[in-house]
């Protein structure tokens, strides 16, 4: 028999033949009931021993209570936030600036004030590059990136919708500019830096005419480089260019090197010839004043000075020549005196003999000439004079 028949068993919820038993488990609208029956007495609702509509009302107006209670919690905890230690808050009551919050933790009305937070200490970069081109009508591409931060977060966050796009726009603006004023050889060697100076300078002037906030610390311009279609023939160009510096290099050290030995050989001949013509003048002085020295003691004395000058005359000429023809008086045969060999026959017996070789001296000549001056006269002895000097 089914649970359902009349006079039939136990229902499947617990219940036998329909009667009221507490065993099951409680009926689901007696316990919303109960639950309402709490907070109409919470609420200040009656109980459930009222008319049927003065239940109702206070029903709805406990609920409304929990409602509200629980929108002003969320309400209170959503307005809390925290701004990081590197951040600045910007908060906007109505729409209208307000304040700018430091770090920690911080309240503000929810609906009534927005808040913005920005890192203001991190260094952020920009990268870009393109083709651009050069006063001298060259294309090249130039990479660079630009360091920069936030300097003044209010500006950053209300006077500029978009602060990094503005950024960007500046940046190439600025680097075209001054690429455009350079020439290819400054932009691709050793002007890169002064650009990059440029460059910065200008983007800030830029931001700082859109009052956006951002400081500009640095610009780093890579090694900028042709187009990739005609690389070679920059490279065949810059090829030419260094060999044209070294050429350059090499002439100045050459000119460096001969212009002060030319004027080194200029200044040593200044100063021989200056030292000639002192020498020569003050032998001239000397030679007059020897003169007029010498015809004073010509005046006194003529014969002796003549036969004194005629000696000494004839000593500097014997004493500067080789060979020597002598005349004796008396005979008939004109002696030959190889001095030159004389001399050197001397010196190879002294070598050879070593001490005990004889030098040649003013004696042996004089002996030498003594016994040729014997042969021809055997008589005597006659002084020989001199009669002629071959040099």
């Amino acid at each position: 028999m089914a649970w359902n028949e009349p006079g039939g068993g136990k229902d499947p919820w617990g219940g036998k033949g329909g009667g009221s038993n507490n065993d099951g488990p409680p009926d689901l609208d007696e316990a919303l009931k109960k639950f309402q029956d709490k907070l109409n007495g919470l609420f200040g609702g009656g109980s459930g021993g009222g008319n049927k509509s003065g239940g109702g009302r206070g029903n709805f107006g406990g609920i409304a209570g929990v409602v509200v209670v629980i929108a002003l919690v969320i309400y209170l905890l959503a307005g809390f936030y925290q701004v990081g230690a590197q951040e600045r808050a910007v908060v906007l009551q109505f729409g209208a600036f307000k304040e700018i919050k430091d770090p920690g933790l911080r309240w503000n009305p929810p609906l009534i004030s927005k808040v913005f937070k920005e890192n203001v200490t991190q260094e952020r970069q920009y990268a870009t590059q393109g083709l651009m081109l050069t006063v001298d009508e060259s294309i090249v591409e130039l990479p660079l990136t630009v360091q920069y931060n936030v300097d003044d977060v209010k500006s950053f966050v209300l006077n500029i919708r978009n602060p990094d796009a503005s950024l960007q726009q500046a940046t190439d603006s600025a680097l075209r500019h001054v690429v455009g004023s350079t020439e290819l050889n400054q932009v691709l060697s050793g002007g890169r830096q002064l650009i990059s100076e440029d460059v910065r300078r200008r983007v800030q002037t830029y931001l700082d005419k859109y009052e956006s906030g951002i400081a500009v610390r640095d610009v780093n311009i890579q090694e900028g480089r042709p187009p990739q279609e005609v690389r070679s023939a920059f490279d065949d160009v810059i090829r030419a260019r260094e060999d044209e510096e070294r050429f350059k290099n090499e002439a100045q050290a050459y000119a460096n090197r001969v212009i002060p030995e030319a004027r080194g050989r200029a200044q040593r001949m200044l100063d021989e010839a200056e030292a000639y013509r002192a020498e020569i003048v003050a032998r001239a002085e000397g030679e007059s004043e020897r003169f007029g020295l010498l015809l004073a003691e010509y005046n006194n004395a003529p014969q002796v000075t003549r036969e004194r000058l005629y000696i000494e005359t004839v000593e500097a000429v014997l004493s500067n020549t080789s060979k020597i023809f002598i005349d004796v008086e008396g005979g008939n045969n004109m002696m030959y005196l190889p001095l030159d060999r004389l001399m050197q026959q001397s010196q190879t017996q002294g070598g050879s003999s070593g001490s005990g070789g004889q030098a040649f001296t003013p004696e042996l000549m004089r002996q030498l000439t003594e016994g040729a001056a014997g042969r021809d006269a055997p008589t005597r002895s006659p002084q020989p004079t001199l009669r002629r000097e071959v040099r």
